[in-house]
This record gives C-alpha cells, sequence and structure tokens, in this order.
C-alpha cells in the first residue's frame, strides 16, 4: 500500500539498511527500506486503530522487509480473537524470507490459549517452509517452556531433521533455554548424545553463555561436549 510504504521511507536510515543487509543475506537489499525497529513499533501503534491496517494485512506478498516486519506487529495488536490471530499467522507465515521477520512475530495472547496454539504447533514444524518450522520452534521456546510445558516436547523438536542452518540454530537456541528452564528433563537428551553434534554443542554453547545456570551445572554440560 503507496500510504505505507511512502511513510516506511520517510524513516529510512541508510546506514541502518546496510546494516540490516549484513544480518539478513536471505533478503535482497533493495527490498529493505532501512527502518530502526523502534520507530517500526511506533508506526504499528499508530495503525492499531486505523482502519487501513485491515487492507494492509490482506495484500500479500509485501515487497519490502520493513512491510513484512510491520505485518507481524500488526497481527500481535489486531484482535483479542485467537482463532483470527492464528488465521493471520497462518495466512502469513508462507511469505516470511528471514529469521528476524520470522521472530518478530510473536503474538502475546498465545500464551492465554496454550491448547489451541499446541493443536498447530505440529502443523507449523511439519512444514517445507524454512521460516514455517522456525516460527514453531520459537513459539514453543517462548510460550511452552514454563507452566504449559511438557517433556514430550523435547522429543517433539528432536524429530525435526533439516540442513537449513536458521531452522537448526531455531533448534539449538530452543534446547538451550530448555537446558535453564527445564534443567532435569532436558539433561538426558545430552548425556545420552540423541541430537544431532552440531546442535549439541550450540546448545551447550549457548546455555553456558547464560547466567541463569549454575557454575556446577556449566562445568557439567561442558563435559558433556561431543568431540
Amino acid at each position: 500500500m503507496e500510504v505505507i510504504v511512502d511513510r516506511l521511507f520517510d524513516m529510512q536510515d541508510f546506514q541502518y539498511r546496510s546494516f540490516v543487509a549484513k544480518l539478513t543475506p536471505s533478503v535482497n537489499i533493495d527490498n529493505i527500506i532501512g527502518v530502526r525497529t523502534p520507530q517500526l513499533r511506533v508506526y504499528a501503534k499508530e495503525l492499531r486503530n486505523n482502519p487501513i491496517k485491515h487492507t494492509f494485512l490482506k495484500q500479500l506478498p509485501h515487497k519490502f522487509y520493513e512491510e513484512n516486519n510491520l505485518h507481524g506487529m500488526l497481527i500481535q495488536n489486531i484482535s483479542t480473537d485467537i482463532n483470527e490471530i492464528i488465521q493471520y499467522v497462518n495466512d502469513f507465515l508462507p511469505h516470511i524470507d528471514n529469521w528476524a521477520t520470522c521472530d518478530t512475530l510473536s503474538p502475546k495472547i498465545f500464551k492465554k490459549h496454550p491448547a489451541i496454539v499446541r493443536k498447530n504447533i505440529t502443523t507449523w514444524l511439519s512444514s517445507t517452509h524454512i521460516y514455517t518450522v522456525r516460527f514453531g520452534i520459537v513459539t514453543l521456546l517462548q510460550f511452552f517452556l514454563d507452566e504449559h510445558f511438557l517433556q514430550s516436547d523435547l522429543s517433539l523438536v528432536a524429530q525435526i531433521k533439516s540442513d537449513e542452518y536458521y531452522v537448526n540454530m531455531a533448534i539449538a537456541w530452543y534446547y538451550s533455554y530448555a537446558l535453564i528452564k527445564q534443567y532435569p528433563y532436558a539433561l538426558p537428551l545430552f548425556e545420552s548424545q540423541q541430537l544431532d553434534k552440531w546442535i549439541h554443542n550450540k546448545s551447550i554453547q549457548k546455555a553456558i553463555e547464560s547466567y541463569r545456570i549454575s557454575p556446577e551445572k556449566k562445568d557439567y554440560l561442558r563435559g558433556l561436549r561431543i568431540r
């Protein structure tokens, strides 16, 4: 939509554009405007009660990286209806082409409806689209490692086999948090070396970087790294 794109270009920062291009190599720099995330969030709030947002959310695919990030931010604020949110998410996921946009999409309403979200996670994880799978993993990480945690989630993620860096990085990120938040349940996966070597070692690396794991546990995890 021209009105929204024109506004995004009004906030353009060329130095930031170059920075984003380095962080998101899967996105052509010609499709990056260069809008800083705090500014984008402010704009998303401005559009919250503007009817134009509904038209914007239906016009997929977008051309620009910032349009996609704005799209994700608007989904999070569009409704208190979890089923409507899920539908918007499912419509948008196939058009995500980078890890940053994927990780921006994190509807807080998910925490209030774990059963409904769970029904969709299996579908997301079984997708052939890189960032749909990543979204499913990150959703488990963000909303299902505390009071809604199930031990079977650890096995569910372990079943994902991919050659894609951004999928495997998400898996490692998930298990590092599992070691932080659900240590007794996650530890056996590493003691028995059930995970791919890269994921195994990267998960441990990320976990021991956290201040939330005791020095004793960190020492033990270091000893579990696969040489």
